[in-house]
């Protein structure tokens, strides 16, 4: 279906406002306005500012270095070669090099007139403040990204909760029937969560952090963990007594999985486990104590994803 974005609008909006204003106030090509502000207009409030100050600083480096060359040289392509020689290098030094290709424009309006005088130059600056300004103004509201965010989580949690869940129905019954489709959703999940935090930062000038990106980076390290357990369940062929403690500790494990639960209790009880596991008789054979010894490093996995949350829930206290 057919369907016209929010950015793209407020372009088209921008634009043609910037050009009417333009044209209003009886500028030549008037049209250079809108395409400023098309050139401006960006996805977040932050880019949309620095690539506006770059195309401000570009254009007026672009009208002195055109006076300069121009007036010296003439008005020939020649001049016009040796002034872009001179000008990129100096605008990308500036780290303003986004904004060339509109101080092209600029200095080819000076070429095209064949001079250079003060209301040429008014008239230039013109273009430049109604272009930008247009563009920051149709950038001033950002539509909120909050609601996506907290979607994301939430099936990121509820894909968590599902994946201890099915770890513990194998540890208990040695098979399962788990597809692992929650494992490439929630990778790509955490992918996406961490683009649309980055996109919220950036739409907030003074907000240089934000809970939803330390949010999915803690989620990010913790399914690092649940993969690299993942070959240690499935390797296990056999059900033991240990096992089946562990799950019954990953079925809790699974109800908390919510941030706003403290993992302070769960390393206490994971602790817990761990000194009843140690207290049971030695393994019997070679093969018991290969799962056991699988379950013991399954287990500090585990105690790495709690302490996880834990460092997540200090550094956002």
């Amino acid at each position: 279906m057919f369907k016209i974005g929010y950015r793209t609008l407020k372009t088209a909006v921008g634009a043609s406002l910037a050009i009417a204003i333009a044209q209003l106030l009886g500028l030549e090509f008037y049209a250079s306005a809108g395409i400023i502000t098309i050139l401006c207009v960006q996805k977040t409030r932050r880019q949309s500012l620095l690539i506006s100050w770059q195309r401000f600083l570009a254009c007026c480096i672009g009208i002195f270095y055109g006076a300069i060359f121009f007036e010296v040289l003439g008005y020939n392509p020649l001049s016009v070669a040796i002034l872009l020689i001179a000008f990129i290098p100096t605008v990308v030094f500036l780290k303003a090099q986004e904004g060339i290709a509109t101080s092209s424009v600029i200095i080819l309006h000076l070429y095209i007139l064949s001079e250079v005088s003060v209301p040429i130059i008014i008239n230039e600056l013109g273009l430049i403040v109604i272009g930008v300004g247009m563009a920051l103004l149709m950038n001033a509201y950002m539509p909120s990204v909050e609601k996506d965010l907290s979607i994301i989580q939430t099936k990121i949690e509820k894909n968590f909760k599902e994946i201890f869940l099915q770890f513990a129905i194998f540890l208990k019954e040695g098979e399962s029937n788990w597809d692992g489709r929650e494992i490439t959703e929630t990778a790509q999940l955490l992918s996406e969560g961490k683009g649309v935090a980055l996109q919220n930062i950036e739409n907030h000038l003074l907000r240089y952090e934000d809970r939803y990106y330390h949010y999915f980076k803690m989620r990010e390290k913790q399914f690092e963990i649940i993969e690299r357990v993942m070959p240690l369940i499935s390797s296990l062929d056999q059900t033991v007594i240990q096992g089946k403690k562990i799950a019954e500790f990953l079925e809790e494990l699974s109800k908390g999985v919510v941030p706003e639960k403290s993992p302070i209790d769960f390393l206490h009880k994971l602790n817990e486990l761990q000194d009843e596991l140690k207290e049971m008789e030695l393994p019997k054979n070679r093969q018991e104590f290969e799962i056991r010894s699988a379950l013991f490093a399954f287990v500090k996995e585990i105690e790495q994803y709690l302490i996880i949350k834990k460092q997540f829930r200090t550094d956002k206290a």
